[in-house]
């Protein structure tokens, strides 16, 4: 009998040879045979299509419901359909941050609820939804209306508005028994060749959601299911290129016109990242069920939970990754599951269990550089506590619009949130409607968008080169060289620093420590000795210097002698209540042989800095 390696038929089979070997080790293929530290699988195996080449491809990026279940890896996500059919929301906006399986799963309710001419009920005879004949009577009975938006990202309303007529043209074309329905009058066959050919006019697009949820209503003689998938992505854009009055007038009357007191309506369902508030886009629409990450109901449809990851890391070989994957990618909170991101998981598995941030990579994460660049000092404080691992109380409200991230601060952590870059715990609702809850950076992967983003937004005034020279004073412990950079960037900047207090320089150093890199672990404000410290920064190496960084503002100048002999006064009498509360005793029984404390003293855009080594 002829023996493979298992790197031979890992590469014969298309999977890692991690995988080759687990099932090797774990009895799961017949035949095999151990010379050394080597398996030896039989060739005759290899011919059976079976075992390890039974391992489906992932879905990674895969929003075709039709081709995830026949020719990937499917995690089952089909009670959906199941828990929607129970209670019965007309209809529905799910909100979830991007890649959380929002298209697939829109997809797969098109599948099963869509009257067509194939038999579409031989994807779902494996699923869980078909172990209930309660649940297969509704699977291949609607006329469905299925539109995605998710690639609407244009520069101008024309172009935008271009597309979006095109998208309802090619779903009009989809339905083209309309075009010969004997149950439409001549005019309602007119109606609907002129839009499917371009005659309609402009002013009338926003009913054509409507008039073709009445045409298929008459032609099928049963109500319409509709679908729309990323319905927010066009008004994300509008917000952000500066036509967000537009998008938000037709979305209003589109949506309105086809989900208001629409007698042909059977169910809808909608995805997104916000919900754009009530007021504005669906405006008179009181049947809207919305179901957000602070929602319990379908949360573990979205993402994947901890037993899923489980198996599928069982399935390809790396099920002692489980801890390592957690920590990069688990930490978000849907109503009372724990969910990891599911595009970063199955990416993970795929790149044969390397490390990486993959989310940040499939999107624009310059919302947080755009947060920073108009944040307030109370922000830029919460944002640096956030990237120290702390968590913040935020008033959360997920009727969020867009221009009210520029006119109410706080509602960047709705936003945040909303987006996938925070997680909530300990949520409570408010008599408003609204919640209330501790929020937080949820995993390693979203913390590398934190800190890229930040660190862009800031190296536009405080260079790599500023960077670097920043951290040689910190490492020869130069007190002039480090005031002297800080002292440069306070010169360069704009006048807000007229009025900013302790605060905004502790968030602004704060800023700096990010843009040294991974060297230290950076805490802030944390309790130690007999008070708390404002920065400290403990090297990875413990052979380096820790520092401890004690900060003092003053408000009112003087002449130029006075305010620097105040500010020296004062970097003094920072580095004297460190020493007298002892911030740095933990360090030392934490092994750093070396401790230095700084004393930094702010009056605008002046700075003064005194060193001593404890």
């Amino acid at each position: 009998m002829k023996y493979l390696t298992s790197m031979q038929a890992a590469k014969e089979l298309g999977v890692s040879k991690r995988r080759v070997n687990y099932m090797c080790q774990h009895g799961q293929v017949p035949g095999v045979v151990k010379e050394g530290s080597r398996w030896m699988i039989p060739q005759d195996y290899m011919h059976e299509k079976v075992g390890i080449g039974g391992n489906k491809p992932l879905p990674i990026g895969i929003a075709d419901f039709k081709l995830a279940v026949s020719d990937y890896y499917y995690i089952d996500k089909t009670m959906l359909i199941a828990t929607l059919l129970d209670y019965k929301p007309l209809v529905s906006l799910f909100l979830r941050p991007r890649r959380f399986g929002k298209s697939l799963n829109i997809d797969m309710l098109k599948v099963f609820f869509e009257k067509t001419e194939e038999d579409t009920s031989v994807y779902f005879k494996e699923t869980q939804i078909w172990e209930s004949e309660k649940y297969r009577a509704y699977q291949g009975k609607y006329p469905v209306i299925s539109l995605s938006f998710k690639d609407l990202k244009y520069d101008t309303w024309a172009e935008t508005f271009a597309n979006m007529k095109l998208l309802i043209q090619m779903e009009y074309g989809r339905h083209d028994a309309l075009r010969v329905s004997d149950r439409l009058s001549d005019q309602e066959r007119k109606y609907y060749q002129d839009v499917l050919e371009g005659r309609m006019e402009d002013a009338l697009f926003p009913a054509t959601l409507s008039r073709l949820m009445n045409l298929l209503r008459k032609h099928y003689q049963q109500k319409v299911i509709v679908l729309i998938d990323e319905y927010d992505i066009p008004i994300q854009q509008g917000y952000r290129k500066g036509y967000y009055e537009q998008v938000i007038g037709f979305m209003r009357n589109f949506l309105s016109g086809g989900l208001k007191d629409n007698h042909d309506l059977e169910r809808a369902f909608l995805t997104g990242i916000l919900r754009v508030a009530k007021e504005s886009i669906f405006s008179g629409l009181n049947n809207l069920n919305v179901d957000s990450v602070l929602d319990d109901r379908y949360s573990r449809f979205f993402g994947f939970s901890q037993d899923e990851v489980r198996t599928l890391l069982v399935s390809y070989g790396m099920e002692d990754r489980l801890e390592q994957v957690k920590e990069w990618y688990n930490g978000y909170h849907f109503g009372k599951e724990e969910i990891y991101n599911p595009w970063s998981v199955l990416s993970f598995v795929d790149h044969e269990a390397r490390v990486q941030a993959y989310w940040q990579d499939t999107g624009d994460n310059s919302v947080i550089g755009e947060v920073m660049a108009e944040a307030d000092e109370d922000i830029t404080s919460k944002m640096y506590q956030l990237l120290e691992g702390r968590k913040i109380g935020a008033y959360i409200d997920t009727a969020v619009v867009y221009p009210e991230m520029a006119n109410n601060p706080s509602s960047v952590f709705s936003f945040l949130l909303m987006a996938g870059y925070l997680t909530i715990e300990d949520v409570e609702s408010l008599f408003d409607g609204n919640s209330y809850g501790y929020v937080r950076i949820p995993n390693k992967e979203v913390r590398n968008a934190f800190e890229k983003e930040i660190i862009s937004k800031l190296e536009p005034v405080v260079s790599r080169g500023s960077a670097i020279a920043i951290r040689q004073a910190l490492i020869t412990n130069d007190a002039g060289l480090l005031a002297q950079q800080i002292n440069q960037f306070l010169m360069q900047s704009v006048s807000y620093f007229d009025t900013a207090t302790e605060g905004f320089y502790h968030g602004l150093l704060l800023g700096f420590s990010a843009l040294l890199g991974n060297h230290h672990e950076i805490t802030s404000n944390a309790e130690a000795g007999n008070g708390r410290y404002d920065i400290m920064l403990k090297p990875f190496d413990k052979k380096v210097a820790a520092y401890v960084i004690e900060l003092k503002a003053l408000r009112e100048k003087g002449s130029k002698a006075q305010l620097q002999e105040r500010l020296e006064s004062e970097a003094q009498r920072a580095i004297g209540q460190v020493e007298h509360n002892q911030y740095h005793t933990g360090l030392r029984t934490q092994g750093y042989g070396t401790v230095i404390a700084y004393g930094m003293a702010f009056c605008q855009k002046t700075c003064v800095i005194v060193s001593k080594e404890l």
